[in-house]
């Protein structure tokens, strides 16, 4: 790590501590040549994840796009952010220790189903009546049927 200062190639560690969300460790360090001191940042550097769409298109993985439609489908529940937030991180912890490249949108849909029904079971019912496109009450009420009958 080179010296921000006078570009010295060594330094010590002298302070290091997690970042709340423990994805990130900050160090405090000193130079070995002009005795500065400045901070770095250690980060899990990850491959990239692509997202295989219905349509065979593709495109990066976004974990805002899950966030919002799990706050869509949460809206006047009594789930807190913090548990949604929690419910994404569960998602995308998942999806990166898959360590594939590639993952169906439909895949994703169904975790993200499977995490709001422990959760929430109005939310997963939101969720579930956009995601598998509902025709009409019938198919909609056998997905109820369904869920009271796993209880």
């Amino acid at each position: 790590m080179l010296c921000p200062a006078c570009s010295h190639p060594e330094s010590k560690v002298i302070d290091s501590r997690r970042s709340a969300d423990g994805t990130t460790i900050r160090r405090r360090r000193e130079c070995l040549g002009c005795h500065k001191r400045f901070t770095t940042y250690e980060i899990i550097e990850t491959a990239p994840l692509v997202v295989v769409k219905k349509d065979k298109s593709r495109e990066p993985f976004d974990r805002n796009k899950i966030l919002s439609s799990v706050i869509r489908a949460c809206d006047k529940r009594q789930v807190t952010r913090a548990e949604m937030e929690n419910l994404v991180s569960e998602i995308e912890s998942r999806l990166q220790n898959s360590l594939r490249g590639e993952v169906s949108s439909a895949e994703i849909g169904e975790m993200v189903m499977d995490k709001l029904k422990a959760l929430d079971e109005v939310a997963y019912v939101r969720f579930a009546s956009v995601y598998r496109q509902f025709k009409d009450i019938n198919a909609f009420m056998e997905e109820l049927k369904r869920l009271l009958g796993e209880r």
